[in-house]
């Protein structure tokens, strides 16, 4: 058969890489971010609850009903913002097909989308598939602040959509209420449509409030928000999230989405339903991570690295340009092989691959975990 592909350059996302290598090298895997430890037995115990009291047939095309309430409680909670659980929030199978979705339903042959480099591997793919024609903007480094000078040249006739993250994977970084003011700005009475991942919205430290595009009335009217449980709650097997956007957006949404996946995970619907009722448990996550990141930057700091602010998320850069002139690429694929540890290196996330010499790793782990990694990274 001759198949003409629409990713034409497109290979193995290097998550998969480097997993693998962990995998037949026996290393210490601080690549993937996905925690090492068990979610808290309580919600488990919810899950098989409602396995066996007939959970177990397919849910409603926009998500349960009690979990759908949940999310407008956790968005009027954090950000006081009012959503209609009815008719503008939809529980997804992952955040990463929520922002797939939000492409194939907004873009079409042509149309321009901004993302901001470096960005997570899922968005690029997802606008050439249809398409779309990617603008990438690179953040500033260091610090990985944006021009917004640079973004409003970018801006033009054919940009339909622009999509942000914060707070930002694979940077650790996060936007600032300026940043939002400035977005909120630059669309204000453009057909542009904003994407914004905050699937680490839970995940902002030091006292700084994430900056979500919910709090900015202007902003939210041309906004799809997506975000994800599996980090919230320690479940990124599960592979649940949800999208909250204005009515005529949403509506668009769910045309593409009850054609591509109709229903979610019912009975894993329902558990996190009952189990997010505590606020604690999303309102105390940033001092869980922010701990563990104040614990791992301790265990590492007598290290060569360069140790990069991380305000958000699970994940640390380290500069290593005091250790080795190598790629990045290289680098990460040699400390997997010799050194029994695995990483993410940063250029994989540019579309020119700049390399400044930055290593992502992720602390979403145990305490042994981290310090046994600790251990490799200070003998570098």
């Amino acid at each position: 058969m001759q198949i003409k592909s629409k990713l034409p350059n497109v290979g193995t996302t290097i998550f998969t890489i480097m997993s693998g290598l962990a995998r037949e090298h026996n290393a210490i895997n601080l690549s993937q971010g996905f925690p090492d430890f068990n979610p808290d037995q309580k919600l488990l115990d919810l899950a098989s609850k409602y396995m066996n009291t007939g959970f177990n047939q397919y849910a409603p095309m926009q998500g349960v009903l009690p979990l759908r309430e949940r999310i407008s409680e956790i968005m009027q909670t954090c950000y006081r913002a009012s959503f209609n659980p009815d008719t503008e929030i939809t529980v997804t199978p992952g955040a990463t097909y929520a922002i797939y979705t939000c492409v194939a339903a907004f873009i079409n042959k042509g149309d321009e989308v901004i993302v901001f480099e470096p960005c997570y591997d899922c968005y690029t793919p997802a606008i050439e598939v249809h398409g779309g024609i990617v603008v990438p903007v690179e953040l500033q480094y260091p610090g990985f602040g944006i021009d917004w000078n640079l973004v409003k040249s970018k801006v033009n006739s054919k940009t339909k959509m622009i999509i942000i993250n914060s707070p930002n994977n694979p940077c650790g970084t996060t936007l600032t209420e300026n940043d939002l003011k400035e977005l909120e700005n630059l669309v204000r009475g453009k057909n542009i449509i904003v994407v914004s991942d905050e699937v680490y919205e839970h995940m902002a430290f030091d006292n700084k409030p994430h900056q979500s595009a919910a709090l900015y009335p202007g902003l939210r009217e041309q906004c799809i928000i997506v975000s994800s449980f599996g980090k919230t709650v320690h479940t990124t097997g599960w592979k649940i999230g949800y999208v909250a956007a204005p009515k005529e957006l949403m509506n668009e949404w769910r045309k593409v989405h009850q054609f591509l996946v109709f229903a979610v995970n019912h009975p894993l619907q329902m558990a996190l339903a009952e189990y997010l009722t505590d606020k604690s448990t999303y309102l105390e996550l940033k001092n869980f991570y922010q701990n563990k990141r104040d614990y791992f930057r301790k265990l590492i700091s007598g290290s060569r690295f360069i140790i990069e602010p991380c305000t958000g998320t699970y994940f640390q850069l380290l500069n290593y340009k005091n250790i080795s002139n190598e790629k990045d690429t290289e680098l990460a694929i040699r400390l997997t092989k010799e050194n029994k540890l695995a990483s993410i290196p940063l250029s994989v996330f540019y579309t020119n691959k700049t390399d400044n010499k930055l290593l992502r790793f992720c602390f979403a782990k145990k305490e042994e975990t981290l310090e046994k990694a600790a251990e490799i990274i200070c003998s570098l």
